[in-house]
């Protein structure tokens, strides 16, 4: 047991500096889909939406393997990747899928969410979330919750969590304790990002919502965006910066 969480904080340790400096060594990639591993427990899966303003645009979403379980934090953007997604985990890594989570409305979260139900995979998100994909005729998630989730993948636990409105009014996020991950989805920017989309937006609470995140998580090393690398906590130091109007 000793051995183990040695091992699981250096591997912590070697992802925090890598992050810093490079995105993670790719272990899974197609034209569709890449996967990466960030922590023993954690990866990103990254998939593309075709947008008018910003062009072919990356997505970043969450997987968190464990005893032959997995869970999956927003799908990639459109159902053929998210079955590619559900073929890796279940045919490559013999694993489960218990559950998908959907961070927010945006059809980069649960654009591929339809792949996931008819594999009868059981989807949630929050009930901000529901409501406003119903509005929106988007994919609709299941299974509801008010302000706090959690959710195991075998022995890993995962917390999802609202804490203010920010890039959308329905925004939360997910954080991995053993891993010290925070999947912040796109309401936090990768360094040096701009504004992005703001149509949803609520740029008076960003800041204030991102520093309750820190403030609830306050062990976090690694965090991963919404769109581009992932980093640390200067991502959240970033995004707090970037709309802070007081």
């Amino acid at each position: 047991m000793i051995v183990k969480k040695l091992l699981t904080t250096l591997f912590i340790l070697i992802s925090t500096v890598a992050t810093q400096g490079q995105q993670p060594t790719s272990i899974y990639k197609s034209e569709n889909l890449q996967i990466e591993q960030i922590s023993p427990n954690t990866f990103v899966h990254i998939s593309y939406l075709n947008t008018n303003d910003y062009g072919k645009v990356g997505c970043n979403g969450m997987i968190v393997i464990n005893e032959g379980e997995a869970l999956v934090f927003d799908t990639p953007t459109d159902d053929e990747a998210s079955l590619e997604l559900i073929n890796w985990l279940e045919k490559k890594q013999m694993v489960t899928v218990k559950g998908v989570v959907a961070t927010h409305f945006h059809l980069d979260c649960l654009g591929g969410l339809n792949e996931f139900h008819a594999r009868e995979i059981p989807s949630f998100s929050s009930d901000k979330t529901i409501a406003l994909a119903k509005k929106a005729g988007y994919p609709i998630p299941q299974n509801e919750f008010k302000k706090k989730l959690e959710l195991k993948a075998g022995n890993i636990l995962v917390i999802n969590q609202y804490l203010g409105k920010g890039h959308t009014k329905d925004n939360f996020v997910a954080y991995v304790p053993s891993d010290q991950v925070l999947f912040g989805g796109c309401m936090i920017k990768e360094l040096a990002a701009g504004n992005g989309f703001l149509g949803d937006a609520n740029i008076g609470a960003w800041s204030k919502t991102v520093l309750k995140v820190k403030s609830t998580f306050p062990e976090t090393s690694i965090v991963i965006p919404g769109h581009g690398k992932i980093g640390g906590v200067e991502l959240l130091d970033y995004t707090v910066r970037m709309f802070r109007r007081d």
